[in-house]
């Protein structure tokens, strides 16, 4: 019995991009197509198959303890870059501001997709979803240089949209206009509360 379902829901790839230096700026250069390896990305900063450790994962590791990089990607969907821009009082909000590597359209409540379905192209190039990418101050600084007085705005702003951190699966090759479909685990939700 397969343990992922593939779904009726479908995103198109709307924007895509690359960091090539995290180090100078989150900012995301725009791209028409990428090229999906097994470390990531070809020419994204946030690659590799490894990676130090870092405040998201402090309670499992100390920071810069070397660990497998399930943050290979930062996938938005485009609805949730719409509301994130409203709340912010902006007409717009460039994905390549926020570090982003795909916008999806098409996909509801983006930013909570359970960990480990799967975003799968028809050419077979698959990525999967490795949690929910939390706000921090990195893209406020960005929109701050872009838009002054608009960056502290942020991280209240996208609490809960901020997309998804995704791992390539499946290499391949995505371009814009690519649809990719949802496939989810087949399981029950986790019964017992949170501590």
């Amino acid at each position: 019995m397969p343990a992922l379902i593939p779904t009726d829901h479908y995103g198109t790839v709307t924007w895509m991009g690359l960091v090539p230096d995290r180090a100078a700026a989150l900012k995301a250069q725009p791209q028409q197509q990428l090229e999906l390896a097994f470390a990531g990305p070809r020419g994204e900063d946030h690659g590799g198959l490894t990676r130090p450790s870092c405040s998201r994962v402090l309670a499992q590791h100390p920071r810069g303890t070397t660990i497998r990089n399930t943050r290979q990607l930062s996938v938005l969907g485009a609805a949730e870059i719409a509301a994130i821009a409203r709340a912010m009082g902006l007409e717009t909000l460039d994905p390549a501001w926020l570090g982003a590597t795909l916008v999806l359209e098409g996909i509801a409540d983006f930013t909570h997709l359970p960990p480990s379905s799967r975003l799968q192209a028809d050419t077979g190039a698959t990525i999967v979803v490795d949690m929910e990418n939390r706000p921090c101050t990195l893209p406020a600084r960005e929109i701050e240089a872009e838009m002054p007085g608009y960056g502290k705005a942020f991280k209240a702003a996208a609490r809960g949209r901020r997309g998804i951190t995704a791992w390539v699966e499946r290499e391949g090759v995505l371009r814009l206009g690519t649809r990719m479909r949802l496939h989810v685990p087949d399981q029950r939700a986790w019964a017992h509360e949170m501590i």
